[in-house]
């Protein structure tokens, strides 16, 4: 039986990923840099004022905020999340994450898989994680003219 080899990511060598609109996530363990894993890290972070808009996803998520405040929405709940605080979301349950402070809000994410989609609730439309389609301001164009700027939180 063949063990899978460890896997040290260093942030600093990482390349982020712009997904517009204020929007910068940083890919750290997936299919991009491991054939053996079953699951997808990184780290995203949500300028002030910013957020994603309403979506699922075909695999369950884990999400922690490392640091700075969150509006949350997931399935009917509203929640205000703080440093450290954490979430877990079922596939198919539909949520959204905004930043509720001043200052960049950053949130640590672990999906159980490497397959995952995302799927607008707006516009029913699915993109592959982190693809070229997979983008904030992109999803926003789409939608009805309603932007995941978060004016009060």
């Amino acid at each position: 039986m063949d063990v899978p080899s460890p896997l040290v990511v260093r942030l600093a060598e990482v390349v982020p990923v712009d997904r517009g609109s204020g929007v910068r996530t940083t890919p750290l363990v997936g299919h991009w840099n491991s054939e053996s894993t079953a699951l997808s890290t990184g780290i995203t972070e949500i300028a002030p004022g910013k957020g994603v808009p309403l979506h699922t996803h075909n695999v369950e998520e884990a999400v922690l905020v490392l640091s700075g405040s969150a509006h949350v929405s997931i399935g009917e709940a509203e929640l205000a999340l703080n440093a450290h605080d954490s979430t877990w979301i079922p596939a198919d349950v539909p949520h959204r994450f905004a930043n509720a402070g001043p200052n960049v809000l950053r949130i640590y994410w672990v999906y159980r898989g490497v397959d995952i989609t995302r799927t607008m609730a707006e516009t029913g439309e699915t993109v592959r994680h982190l693809s070229s389609e997979d983008r904030v301001d992109h999803q926003a164009d789409r939608s009805s003219g309603r932007s995941a700027r978060v004016s009060s939180v």
